[in-house]
């Protein structure tokens, strides 16, 4: 198990695992599946890099390589036993144990006194616009999903909709906060 495990390393082996492809095909099925939102394919290069990491630490195998009339060539990739293994270890883990992670927000929460707070309060209801964006987004891609998905397939977007339902409501709380005076802002930089 020395491979380092990322979302999109998990991702990529979980795709080749349902079935042999090429990385082409893994990237448009991230997006066709609408998993973009937790595995970051916006750089293909980062798919091609993550594959090489893949196939060098003996988790995936090349299966075949295709050429078909005016298209490039491609190499369908298949896992490993070794492959499959690491895939459900990682899973158990990103599963059972809770990561640590650096994300910006709890970060700009952190040093917060470095804006005035009428600045501070303007900010964060622009955050409130866009979490009320994504939160009405995520419960339309949640009622369409259920109409032809089983929940399993599900589950991401639940939990997303529960985490960001929580940061807006306080988001919400601390702008109410803000323009109450109820948050000290003794510290001036």
């Amino acid at each position: 198990m020395s491979s380092r495990r990322s979302p999109l390393a998990m991702a990529l082996l979980s795709l080749v695992a349902e079935e042999p492809m090429h990385a082409y095909r893994m990237q448009q099925l991230i997006k066709e599946r609408r998993k973009g939102d937790v595995v970051n394919v916006a750089q293909r290069n980062s798919v091609y890099q993550t594959i090489d990491r893949l196939l060098r630490d003996g988790l995936i195998a090349v299966r075949e390589t295709l050429r078909e009339e005016n298209r490039p060539e491609r190499t369908v990739y298949e896992p490993t036993d070794a492959g499959r293994e690491t895939l459900r270890h990682w899973m158990r883990t990103m599963l059972s144990a809770p990561a640590r992670e650096f994300p910006e927000f709890p970060a700009a929460l952190a040093f917060l006194p470095v804006l005035r707070p009428d600045e501070a309060r303007a900010a964060l209801e622009e955050r409130l616009a866009s979490l009320e964006g994504r939160l009405s987004a995520l419960d339309a891609d949640l009622a369409e999903g259920a109409a032809f998905l089983p929940r399993v397939f599900l589950v991401e977007s639940e939990y997303q909709r529960a985490a960001v339902q929580a940061e807006l409501d306080y988001v919400r709380s601390l702008v109410a906060d803000l323009r109450e005076g109820r948050v000290d802002w003794d510290y001036r930089l």
